[in-house]
Parts: C-alpha cells; sequence; structure tokens
C-alpha cells in the first residue's frame, strides 16, 4: 500500500495533525467548551468536529470539491453560511465577557447541542472539503486505486479524532479550568475577537 502515497503515511498524517490542531475556529470552540463546561461535553464538540470534517473528506472522495469549485455559487453559499455562524459565535463570546457571570448561570446546555455545535462548525466551512481535495491530490500518486483514498481517509479521520478528542481532554484538566474561570471574561473577549476574525477571513479569503 505504501506505493500509493506520493511521501511516507506518517509524515503524511504529521501534516495533517499540525494543520488541524493550529489555533482556529473548531480547535478554539472544543478548548473553549472543555475548560468552561467540563471534559464530557468538550468531547462531545470535539466529535461533532470530526464527524464534521469526516463528512467533507467523503465528499471529497466522491469528487464533490471538483464541483464546489466549478460552481462558484454553492461554494459561496457555504462560505457565506459559515462566516455568519462563525460571527453568532463571535457575539455570543462577546456577550458572555460583556455580561459576566450571569450569563453563565443556570444548567449548562446538553451535550447534543455541544456535538451540533462542532458539527456545524465544520459543515460550514467550505474550505474543509477543499483541504481535504488537496490532501487526496497531494497526498496519492496518480494511479493510485481507489481503495487506497478510503485508506487514507480512515488514517486522516483517525488523526483529526485524536488531536481534536486531545484538545478536549487536556483543556478539560482541573488546573487549566480553575484558570479559565478565574479569567472567564478576558478568554470570553479573546474567544469572540477571534471568532469574528476567522469570520471575516472565511468572508475575504479566496476559495479555489
Amino acid at each position: 500500500m505504501s506505493e500509493v502515497f506520493l511521501f511516507p503515511l506518517p509524515l503524511i498524517l504529521l501534516g495533517w495533525a499540525l494543520g488541524g490542531g493550529s489555533p482556529g475556529p473548531a480547535t478554539l470552540a472544543i478548548s473553549g467548551t472543555a475548560m468552561s463546561f467540563g471534559r464530557l461535553s468538550g468531547l462531545a464538540l470535539a466529535f461533532g468536529v470530526v464527524i464534521g470534517s469526516a463528512c467533507w473528506g467523503i465528499a471529497a472522495a466522491l469528487g464533490f470539491s471538483a464541483i464546489m469549485t466549478t460552481n462558484v455559487w454553492l461554494a459561496e453559499t457555504v462560505r457565506y453560511v459559515g462566516a455568519a455562524y462563525l460571527l453568532y459565535l463571535a457575539i455570543k463570546s462577546l456577550r458572555s465577557a460583556w455580561v459576566g457571570k450571569a450569563v453563565t448561570q443556570g444548567a449548562p446546555p446538553a451535550r447534543t447541542a455541544f456535538f451540533v455545535k462542532g458539527l456545524l462548525l465544520h459543515l460550514t466551512n467550505p474550505k474543509a472539503i477543499l483541504g481535504w481535495g488537496s490532501i487526496y491530490a497531494i497526498a496519492l500518486v496518480p494511479e493510485a486505486p481507489a481503495a487506497s483514498v478510503w485508506v487514507l481517509f480512515a488514517c486522516l479521520s483517525a488523526t483529526s479524532c485524536i488531536v481534536f478528542l486531545g484538545y478536549a481532554v487536556i483543556f478539560s484538566a482541573p488546573p487549566i479550568a480553575r484558570g479559565y474561570l478565574k479569567a472567564k471574561r478576558v478568554f470570553d473577549a479573546g474567544f469572540g475577537l477571534l471568532f469574528g476574525a476567522a469570520s471575516l477571513k472565511l468572508l475575504t479569503t479566496r476559495l479555489t
């Protein structure tokens, strides 16, 4: 199977892990949720991110990324929806920072809500499917059999699972959670600004 890859598979997975684990909307949402609501809520959101990523990975393997590239209106629609959702998260975080503890009173949301949040983060990101399409094109030789695409998909999905679930576990550690609670408003303001920046970047980045 190694002859179907242009680069050693461990190197491909390392690059994928570094890209997925770099600061972005998904990692921000996972870390913020894990610190604020605990490990299980963070894991629920992380699972949503992983499933959303896997959906785009399957779509790219079936050629949907080429359809989005050639049909600009489709990519633009997903982009505007994604930017609007990130802007909503930014406003929510900034409101939490402004109001303070009052916004966190009461029972925390159901974990299914966190799963849906993570799912939407990836399903509304058109760059995700283009990223999957790119990694298939970069990592596989042109004559690679179709089965090798699914092998690569499984390896990349497992790597994403480790990275995103790892974020939930690390940021739910008691010392980190206590630090978050002490400086909650600062963290929430930072998350709000970063989500807002991500929304602006998605709006201004040309999808190719």
